[in-house]
Parts: C-alpha cells; structure tokens; sequence
C-alpha cells in the first residue's frame, strides 16, 4: 500500500528530493566533502542538490560523476560585494570547474544604501555568465533587508534580470529565513508568472519548519508548483532527521 501523501514518511521524502544539502563551513576539508557527498549519494531519495565552496567543486564532481544530484556553489558569498567584474570572474572559475548551479548573493547593502543599479549590475554580470542550463538563485538576504519594501526591490531585481530562483538567505547573518520574508518573495515570483523558483534557507530546523515553507509555496502558487525546479530548502541540519523519516517502515 502506497503512503498517505501527507504521512511524516512521505513528507520527509518529499523535502529530501528538495533539499539542497550544503556545506559552507570555513574549515571543510576534502574528506568532508567526499562524506557529505557519500551521504547524499546514500540517502532514500537523491537530494536536488549538494552546495559547496567553489575550492570543493571540482572534488565534488568527481565524487557525484554519473548521479542526478546537481552541483551547486557560491560566489560573491557571504558579503555580497558591489564588483561586477569580481562577481563574473568567481562565476567563470566556478563554472569551468564543474558547477550546475551558482548562488549568488546580492549586494543588499549597496540596494540598502539605495543603489539600486550596483545591486542590478551585479546580478545582471552573473546572469550573462550562466548561460543555458546553468540555474541562477538569487540571495536577497532578506534578514538584512528587514522591510517588506525592500525585500519586493530585490526580487524585482532579481526578476529582471531573470534569475532562476529567489533565495531568502545565506545562514551566514544574525536574521535568516522567515515565514514573513517568503511570503513577499513567494508573492513576486506568482506576480511574475511563476516561472521563478524560491529557496528557503538559514535557521529551518525541524521538519514542521520545513512543511511550513512548502505549505507557503503552495498555497501561493498552487499545488504541484513545488517541484524540484521551483522550490528549494536548505535545511541541512535536518538531512539526519529527513533520512531517518523517509526511511522508516510504513
């Protein structure tokens, strides 16, 4: 007999299918990517993504060779600097060393400030460098931005310039994630059509914070939208509690 949909087990599955399982500690060594990685490759059900430093891309790839999992990594991380030119150079290393995916930090402090056009030139510069097949998210940062107005010029930015998701934030500031923050975001990608995906990360702790996301997406975009395309979770603290979930005997 199939799971009931809405089962912990089906549940924890689902959210394994859109994790995107990160390590962006200082200190991560080769030998922790290739366990990270291991553990991915392990799981019940693949996640969508691993995310890593740009120094761990080329290792991780090797280790990911001939799965599903995509390779994700960050660059203008965590500061969110104002250089066009830095942002396309971080892009390119990344890419030729074997990233799917870039997430890229905007430069909240300068939109902030209110210069909008260093924010939008930024993005624009790594827009350009991800060509066709490479998923481009956005990190607005939400925490930092703190006003509803400000989060909605980010994602307009961001819209704009046609990046393939919006994310509410790097883990890396005192105010991550929030059900508030998702809400507006969640509201400018249906505004726009949909087409953009939305990713919630930094401070998701248990699977209950997880639904609460997923439900959001949901209940603003429809259901089924949440597909590994358009919704992500970065909730990597949680990937010991989602395997078990999703492992368990029904």
């Amino acid at each position: 007999m199939s799971d009931d949909p809405h089962s912990p087990r089906a549940l924890a599955a689902r959210l394994l299918s859109l994790l995107d399982l990160t390590s962006l500690g200082e200190s991560d060594t080769p030998a922790q990517i290739e366990a990270l990685c291991a553990s991915a490759l392990a799981a019940p059900v693949l996640p969508a993504a691993l995310c890593v430093y740009p120094e761990h891309v080329a290792g991780a790839r090797r280790h990911l060779q001939g799965s599903t999992i995509k390779l994700a990594t960050v660059v203008n991380f965590p500061d969110g600097g104002g250089d066009p030119a830095r942002v396309e150079r971080e892009a390119q290393r990344a890419l030729a060393a074997g990233a799917d995916e870039i997430d890229l930090v905007l430069p909240y402090r300068a939109l902030l400030a209110g210069d909008a056009a260093v924010a939008g030139a930024v993005v624009r510069a790594c827009r350009a460098v991800c060509g066709d097949g490479i998923v481009l998210k956005l990190i607005v940062e939400s925490g930092e931005l703190g006003t509803p107005e400000h989060i909605r010029q980010a994602c307009a930015i961001g819209l704009e310039a046609g990046v393939d998701f919006l994310k509410t934030s790097t883990g890396k500031v005192p105010v991550n994630a929030s059900l508030a923050a998702a809400a507006v975001m969640l509201d400018a990608i249906a505004e726009a059509g949909g087409r953009c995906g939305f990713k919630a990360a930094g401070g998701i702790r248990t699977l209950a914070d997880a639904a609460a996301y997923l439900d959001l997406a949901e209940a603003r975009l429809g259901p089924g939208w949440s597909d590994p395309a358009h919704f992500r979770i970065g909730a990597s603290a949680l990937f010991g509690a989602l395997v078990a979930a999703a492992s368990a005997a029904s």
